[in-house]
């Protein structure tokens, strides 16, 4: 194996144009919530991914200036509610861009709050947390999930999308149809 060549960062680092690179990767929009000192706390999160199916693990990854960080050290828990199209207001909400007269509902599962009406819900353990420059990684064991045939809310270049269900193409491959992660033993022929 040949030495490699190290990666020198510019001298000047342009952060408007890496957030605006990063916004070119769709992802769903998710409410973090959790209970504390017997209130309700959520924050909008679009940084949340599968990590493992055995066991079953999720991350979230929140600004360290934020209260969620603060509260999740001391609940151990949290709970994500995967936000459905119709629930812009709600990511709005939970962003900080506070609605006046918003009428909030949550179902309960396993003691935490979750949003009504989002299309899948995680009841999660924080089992690790990792800083990661100026965001900490809280991976949770998952507990309890539920789901619903709906469609998401997604955020791509900064706005707001929609899944566009005229252009779904199945996946040629049945058995992985809700994951492409992880899949292969072996890395493909580059040519």
């Amino acid at each position: 194996m040949g030495k490699e060549a190290s990666i020198q960062p510019p001298q000047q680092f342009d952060t408007r144009g890496f957030r605006n690179a990063l916004g070119r990767f769709a992802s769903g929009v998710t409410v973090v919530t959790a209970c504390y000192k017997g209130q309700t706390h959520g924050m909008t999160a679009n940084a949340f991914v599968s990590v493992s199916l055995v066991p079953p693990l999720v991350l979230v990854s929140l600004d360290n200036r934020s209260n969620m960080h603060r509260i999740l050290p001391e609940t151990g828990q949290y709970g994500i509610s995967v936000l459905a199209e119709d629930q812009e207001v709600l990511s709005n909400h939970f962003a900080g861009r506070t609605v006046e007269g918003l009428h909030l509902r949550f179902i309960e599962r396993l003691g935490l709050p979750l949003l009504e009406g989002a299309v899948a819900y995680f009841v999660v353990r924080v089992v690790d947390a990792h800083l990661a420059g100026d965001h900490t990684l809280y991976i949770g064991e998952v507990l309890h999930f539920e789901s619903r045939d709906e469609r998401p809310l997604l955020f791509h270049s900064g706005k707001y999308q929609q899944v566009r269900t005229d252009r779904a193409k199945p996946t040629p491959w049945p058995q992985d149809e809700f994951s492409l992660f992880s899949i292969g033993n072996i890395d493909p022929p580059i040519t």
